[in-house]
Parts: C-alpha cells; sequence; structure tokens
C-alpha cells in the first residue's frame, strides 16, 4: 500500500512540473560555466543533528527534537550577502533521514516538531529575497527509513523519488541539487541499489537546469565526471583539487568551525581564519575553475553564531566576484548509466599474479590488471552472462602508457570493430552507435610501458 501511495504521489508531483519545464532549457556546458562563475556560496547544515552535539545522531531521535526557538533565514541570506556569496545549499535531508520541509513521504518531518515551519519554503524565499541563487543537499543514505546498504527495497527508492521531486516542484527553479551518502566507501550503496540513472533523469525532467551533483570525488578519477555534473571535493575528506592540472567544472567545501554541524563549543571557539579562507581557498579554487563553498553551521535557535557572521563580513569586504571565470575547456558528457562490465567474468593475456584482470573491473580505481612487461601486445576482455545493447566504453589507465589500441565487440561469435584508439590520456570515453554482443575487449598494438588498467567499463546510455 505505502509503494502505492508513493507512486501516486510522484505521478501527481511530476503532472505540476510544466511550468518549471517552460523555462528556457540550457545546455549542460553553458550550467557548468555558470555554476563555476558563481564562485562562493553558503552551506547551510541545519537539520536534526543540530540538536545532538553530533554529526550522525541516533536515527531514532524524535522530530519533536527539532526545536529553534528563533529561525531567521533571513539572518543566514544577509550574512551569506555580507560575504559577497552568490548562493545559498541548505540540507533538507540529512543522513539520519528528518525531513526539514513539508513532506507527503513520511511522518518524520519538520511539520511534526515543535516549529511545524517548513524551513526549505523560508530558506528559499529568503535567499532568493537577496538575489541568491538557491541550491539544496539530499542524502541518498537514510539510517532511520532504514535506507541503508543491504537492505534497500523498490519502496525505498520509491520514496526518494518522491521527495527529489516534491523539492524540485514545490520550491521553484533550483541551480544545483547536492547529493551526499551514495556510492561512497562510508554508505556503501551503490549506484545499483539505488539507480543513478534513473534519479539523474528524474532531475532532468522535472529541472532540466538543474546540476545533479554526486559527492563521489573520493572514489572516481580527477579526469572525467563519472556520476555528476561537476567534480567536488571535500577538504575535511582529504579531497583536494589541483589547481594546475583540473579541467572539469569544481566544487570544493570546507566548514568555518570543526564541524558540519553546529557544536555547542562553536560560539566560543575561535572559527577559520578568514584571511585564509580567502587568499588559500577562494581565490586559488576561483582560478581552477572551482566553486567554493563554506559551510556556516545556524545553532539550536536557528540563527549562525556571532563569531561566524563577523568573519563573513571581513571576508565580503577583502573579496568581491570579479565577473565570469575564463571558459572552461571542452569535456565529455557526464557518465550516468550502469557499468555492465562491472563484476564480470574477465580474461586477458599474461599479467603477474598481483595485476590479475579482476581489479580491471572491480569498481576500485586504485587497483588495476597490469600487463607482464614480455607481452609484445597484451589484450583485456570482459564476458557478459548475456548478450547486452551498449553504446560507450570507458578505459581509466594507471598512468598513461598505451599510445594505440583496438576495441572489439563479439557478435553471434563474431568479433566486430568498436570506434576507438586515437585518444590520448589516462581517461578515454568512447561513444558511438548503439551495438548488442556478450563480450567486449580491448587489443593494446603500441605502449610505452607495461599498460595498467585500473577500470574497464561498458554503458548502454540513454539517448
Amino acid at each position: 500500500m505505502k509503494q502505492l501511495i508513493f507512486s501516486r504521489l510522484l505521478a501527481g508531483l511530476l503532472f505540476l512540473s510544466p511550468a518549471i519545464l517552460s523555462a528556457q532549457s540550457k545546455s549542460l556546458s553553458t550550467l557548468q560555466q555558470q555554476f563555476v562563475d558563481l564562485r562562493f556560496g553558503m552551506f547551510i547544515h541545519f537539520n536534526i543533528p543540530t540538536f545532538m552535539d553530533q554529526d550522525w545522531p541516533d536515527p531514532e531521535t524524535p522530530a519533536t527534537a527539532f526545536n529553534p526557538t528563533k529561525l531567521d533565514c533571513n539572518q543566514w541570506a544577509n550574512t551569506a550577502k555580507a560575504a559577497n556569496m552568490s548562493y545559498g545549499c541548505l540540507t533538507t535531508k540529512h543522513h539520519s533521514g528528518f525531513c526539514i520541509w513539508n513532506t507527503k513521504t513520511t511522518d518524520y518531518n519538520v511539520m511534526n516538531s515543535p516549529l511545524k515551519r517548513d524551513v526549505v519554503k523560508e530558506y528559499v524565499t529568503a535567499f532568493r529575497a537577496k538575489g541568491l541563487k538557491v541550491m539544496l543537499y539530499y542524502s541518498i543514505l537514510d539510517t532511520h527509513h532504514k535506507i541503508r546498504p543491504h537492505g534497500i527495497t523498490q519502496k525505498d527508492i520509491e520514496m526518494i523519488k518522491a521527495q527529489l521531486t516534491e523539492l524540485l516542484t514545490n520550491y521553484g527553479e533550483i541551480t544545483a541539487l547536492i547529493i551526499d551518502g551514495w556510492d561512497a566507501p562510508w554508505s556503501r550503496i551503490s549506484y545499483e541499489d539505488v539507480p543513478f540513472d534513473d534519479i539523474y533523469h528524474l532531475v532532468k525532467t522535472l529541472q532540466p537546469n538543474c546540476l545533479l551533483m554526486d559527492l563521489n570525488a573520493a572514489k572516481y578519477p580527477t579526469d572525467a565526471l563519472f556520476y555528476t555534473d561537476i567534480k567536488s571535493y571535500e577538504q575535511g575528506a582529504g579531497q583536494h583539487i589541483s589547481k594546475e592540472s583540473n579541467q572539469l567544472p569544481a566544487l570544493s567545501c570546507l566548514p568555518i568551525n570543526q564541524n558540519w554541524f553546529w557544536k555547542t563549543s562553536f560560539p566560543t571557539t575561535p572559527v577559520k581564519d578568514p584571511v585564509k579562507l580567502v587568499n588559500d581557498n577562494l581565490v586559488q579554487l576561483n582560478k581552477a575553475w572551482c566553486n567554493f563553498i563554506l559551510n556556516v553551521a545556524p545553532n539550536r535557535e536557528g540563527l549562525i553564531d556571532d563569531n561566524a557572521v563577523a568573519a563573513l563580513a571581513q571576508m565580503g569586504k577583502m573579496w568581491k566576484p570579479a565577473g565570469p571565470l575564463p571558459a572552461l575547456p571542452k569535456g565529455e558528457a557526464p557518465i550516468t548509466a550502469q557499468n555492465f562490465a562491472k563484476y564480470k567474468y574477465s580474461n586477458s593475456s599474461w599479467s603477474d599474479d598481483m595485476n590479475i584482470m579482476d581489479f580491471a573491473n572491480d569498481d576500485n580505481f586504485r587497483t588495476s590488471w597490469q600487463s607482464n612487461p614480455m607481452v609484445k601486445q597484451p589484450w583485456y576482455q570482459v564476458d557478459f552472462d548475456r548478450e547486452k545493447d551498449f553504446n560507450m566504453v570507458t578505459i581509466v589507465e594507471d598512468g598513461d602508457h598505451i599510445k594505440k589500441y583496438k576495441l572489439e565487440y563479439n557478435d553471434g561469435g563474431v568479433w566486430k570493430p568498436l570506434p576507438g584508439g586515437v585518444q590520448q590520456g589516462r581517461v578515454r570515453i568512447h561513444r558511438f552507435d548503439r551495438v548488442r554482443g556478450g563480450k567486449v575487449r580491448i587489443q593494446i598494438e603500441e605502449s610505452n610501458a607495461a599498460p595498467a588498467i585500473a577500470e574497464f567499463g561498458v554503458y548502454n546510455e540513454r539517448k
């Protein structure tokens, strides 16, 4: 019955979206350029953890714990404006599953708290009134509703879709949706458990101009957009962009305090140095097509602490946006489809025992199949359990040694050619007209060292 309710809710909300769909759709490259041109924004971690002194609170914490007695989103917007920020991004639902909007999908929401006010609505209204763009954060991992590894059901997926549909239907134009708790080592929810391609296209159907950003930079190469429109870097998790070599639209995030959510120590503990935040982060990141989002956590009253307000005002006096950044380099479209090659049976020419073929399709970019140096023309092959349609192959090399190669697929016992073999660089993405086959292989004809493939992917993208 609940699944039926979710499905009907989703269908009903989708029916409401033509007003948003009627807006002029922009190309992804235009949206990416506009995103990096925003330069500087405010991350706002404000949810159940605010009231528990922990970033990961008990998932059974009652809704009544959420009780900001002086909530004022206008104060947030004024603080962002004083810092010359251009947008905000609010945690609509964090990992503990509490929704701070008037959702119809669960009782675990702000309307059942003492506040009984739609925080998302107040936030978007306040920020837009100051001319600031609006972004939203949403966690796939949800410990309260038990949307976690090894137990995700179709009902869970329908709830995720219904919640995202509410957020992208009822609150006007959303510049970007930042997704978290998905395909990360600590969440362990894969893009198959909750199908990435389905969620991505739902977002684009509801709001074609909304960028979808998954905070997955720790796992994927920095040379291409795997499962995200914008490459993200969480500095506190050791993720740092290369200011010298980056060629992708990017986001770097950092809290102004020591944690993401408010702690009782925040009002009396110094925040990060505004001078260093400007000179070492904001200015330097912008040079690398990277937008800087600084987290400022409201307290239990629903207000930003005085020390953070003062620091942001100081940043605003030091720095002002100097217009658009230089044009982004032309890049490949994001990869959003399921990787058919992942964990499938693989085979190869001779390799050492520590670098065997299984490492080239184990969904781990830090392990590799490596050919034995004695092999003059190595090959690597993935076999599917049945014939499949596909229209893209990716090769992520450990290094950049392969200089000439052929891609082929097996159709009914016959090997046929695929486009490829001319690209250079660590990540090679080959898109082509859809074919059908049961095996795909690369034959390496020229290499300046023993080739090593970290991941070999095969996909069937929507067209």
